[in-house]
């Protein structure tokens, strides 16, 4: 009597994310990069999408070309020249951008025009991640790391992909989940300034390690949306995020692209 449970309100077999969540046992999900540093990039490369407005440009055009140079990226860490894949993946992170600017802009805004940028970001980071991991096979790494290496990438893989699915999911359920501390910009960051300054490192050292920060910090990401929509679905409709649907239900993005400004 009068002893208040330390665990929360509910018993263990009854226990569940929702009501973790509910009792606050973690923290709010955090952007490692704020929106209004997003937004202010965003603006400093808008005279570019004017220009391309003006050459009538279409903003699928401009995702297949940054889907290329991801491609681009990706054949050129293979070969082992990570300074080079390091700035065409910088390159393609600017493509990513300018597709969805142009679009709003000249009002070219398209539902198969959001399908396929989401596709196509799929493409660009299976290639990226597998044009890694033919880096680590071809010696870029000592042996006693190589599986190591490669099961890094598998993982880095595979929770982008599965980033890209909470959010089109969450906003395919009329949720929102622009969380996470490893989100496409970060990640696109993470990997391209340090190869294009310092490449992969004393006997591929600094790129396995990004790889292996990159695979746990989007692992984290993808707990930190389950969780933000956890959150956000047990709250009233009234306090919930307000819905900003820019993209098809269950087809989304993950770098702001055609997702509004």
């Amino acid at each position: 009597m009068g002893r208040s449970r330390s665990f929360g309100a509910c018993a263990p077999s009854t226990c569940s994310i929702e009501t973790f969540v509910a009792l606050r046992y973690f923290p709010p999900a955090m952007n490692v990069i704020p929106q209004n540093v997003r937004d202010g990039f965003g603006k400093l490369i808008d005279p570019l999408a004017v220009v391309f407005i003006r050459l009538h440009v279409r903003p699928n055009l401009i995702t297949t070309v940054g889907t290329l140079v991801v491609i681009a990226s990706a054949t050129a860490f293979g070969l082992g020249w990570v300074h080079s894949g390091g700035l065409l993946l910088l390159v393609s992170g600017v493509f990513d951008l300018l597709d969805g600017r142009v679009a709003r802009r000249a009002d070219m805004t398209t539902t198969f025009g959001a399908f396929y940028d989401s596709t196509l970001d799929r493409v660009g980071e299976s290639a990226l991640f597998s044009g890694i991991a033919v880096y680590f096979l071809r010696g870029g790494v000592p042996p006693e790391r190589l599986t190591l290496a490669v099961v890094a990438c598998l993982v880095a893989l595979a929770a982008s992909l599965i980033v890209s699915y909470t959010r089109a999911r969450a906003e395919g359920l009329g949720l929102t989940a622009k969380v996470g501390i490893a989100q496409r910009a970060e990640r696109v960051l993470l990997l391209g300034a340090p190869t294009l300054f310092f490449g992969a490192g004393n006997h591929g050292m600094l790129l396995f390690w990004i790889v292996v920060v990159l695979a746990l910090a989007t692992s984290v990401t993808v707990v930190q949306r389950v969780l933000y929509v956890a959150r956000a679905a047990g709250e009233p409709s009234g306090r919930r995020p307000p819905r900003q649907r820019e993209t098809l239900p269950g087809h989304a993005p993950a770098l702001q692209s055609r997702k509004g400004p």
